[in-house]
């Protein structure tokens, strides 16, 4: 953990509209800023709801993957310079968020997403760029990177940059009331990985704890109750606080062993990320437990167990995850038990997040925890 007084660098939208009922305010921005040529970047549920943006000369690109590749961004960009876009949005969930950062940067440009990928690199952007989520998990609509899967290597291309930064972030939690109870459930677990991973972090930082702590309570407290109940919106604005949290985690810290872990599963095998990061998160938590035993007692508090040993910790988390009709079993999403040693090699592979984990797993770790999880 890095101390108090080790210096940090926080970004976030300059402009932050959260809460119940604020999703006009999209439209008044926009109009604000004189933008004239709107170009929405969509999965194929939510361009079939682009009305409620109040945008009526407003350009979709409405088939954003639930894992994007290169191909998926390609096509995006292309839709969007034939658009003449001047100001992007994304709308949906963290890959139509993640599409847009990249459609912003790079239409017009004349350049690829491996001229840009890795930090620093992207050019700056001549269009505006708003954020809309959907539903309440990644935080990407706060956050600089966006990942994109390169179908020849089966790898998640990394881009991060500051001219990604969302000019404006609407969170409004009524877009999500309708989200399926699985989906809730699944990306709820991933605003919550994001928390925790964060939070045990070798580069964890005590300005970052405080966002992180308070995004796992949220969690805990409101995720059963939104599965339970799509309509409770006081569940449901918690968790899209929890998930705004997780995305200011992401900043300056990121994830570690748990995301690197579950990438293989999107992928190699198409596992929507959130439903990936929740198979994987107990027994990475479990994992890392004697490396953060003081850390790991509070989240096992705010999820609702106790538990000394990584055993304990692993089916405390594990009964969480299942209490939300989450099937736990990496067999049950079609995942081959041969493909269990390759997966690790990739996982083990990508050390810009590992190398972070308070606990040095080899690549027989990782396998273990695959095997665990089958």
């Amino acid at each position: 953990m890095l101390a108090l007084t080790h210096p940090l660098e926080m970004q976030r939208p300059p402009i932050v509209n959260f809460g119940i009922g604020v999703l006009p305010k999209l439209k008044e921005w926009v109009a604000s800023c004189g933008f004239a040529r709107p170009f929405v970047v969509a999965d194929m549920v939510n361009a079939a709801r682009l009305p409620v943006l109040g945008l009526a000369n407003a350009t979709c690109f409405g088939t954003v993957k639930p894992e994007p590749d290169i191909v998926n961004l390609t096509e995006a960009v292309a839709a969007a310079e034939a658009a003449g876009a001047d100001v992007v949005i994304g709308f949906g969930g963290g890959s139509a968020m993640d599409l847009a950062k990249l459609v912003a940067v790079m239409a017009g440009s004349g350049k690829g997403l491996h001229d840009i990928s890795g930090p620093h690199r992207a050019p700056s952007r001549t269009v505006g760029l708003a954020q809309i989520p959907t539903t309440a998990g990644t935080g990407s609509e706060v956050g600089t990177r966006a990942l994109v899967t390169d179908p020849a290597t089966r790898n998640k291309i990394a881009t991060e940059s500051l001219y990604m930064l969302a000019d404006i972030a609407v969170i409004d939690p009524e877009l999500t009331a309708t989200v399926p109870p699985f989906i809730t459930a699944a990306t709820g677990v991933d605003a919550l990985a994001h928390c925790v991973e964060a939070f045990t972090s070798k580069r964890s930082h005590p300005l970052i704890d405080d966002y992180a702590l308070r995004g796992i309570e949220l969690v805990g407290a409101n995720l059963k109750r939104a599965v339970d109940n799509g309509g409770d919106m006081k569940a449901r604005s918690a968790l899209a606080l929890a998930s705004f949290y997780g995305g200011v985690c992401l900043g300056p810290v990121n994830t570690t062993a748990g995301h690197a872990i579950a990438y293989p599963l999107g992928t190699r095998h198409k596992i929507a990320h959130g439903i990936a990061n929740a198979l994987i998160f107990p027994h990475v938590l479990a994992m890392n437990a004697p490396a953060q035993p003081k850390k790991t007692a509070l989240i096992a508090r705010a999820l609702g167990f106790t538990g000394s040993t990584g055993e304990e910790i692993r089916k405390g988390a594990l009964a969480f995850c299942q209490g939300l009709g989450l099937d736990m079993r990496l067999r049950a999403h079609g995942v081959p038990e041969e493909d269990l040693p390759a997966m690790a090699r990739e996982a083990h592979a990508i050390r810009r997040l590992l190398d972070w984990n308070p606990v040095d797993l080899s690549e027989s770790d990782i396998l273990q925890i695959y095997r665990s999880a089958w």
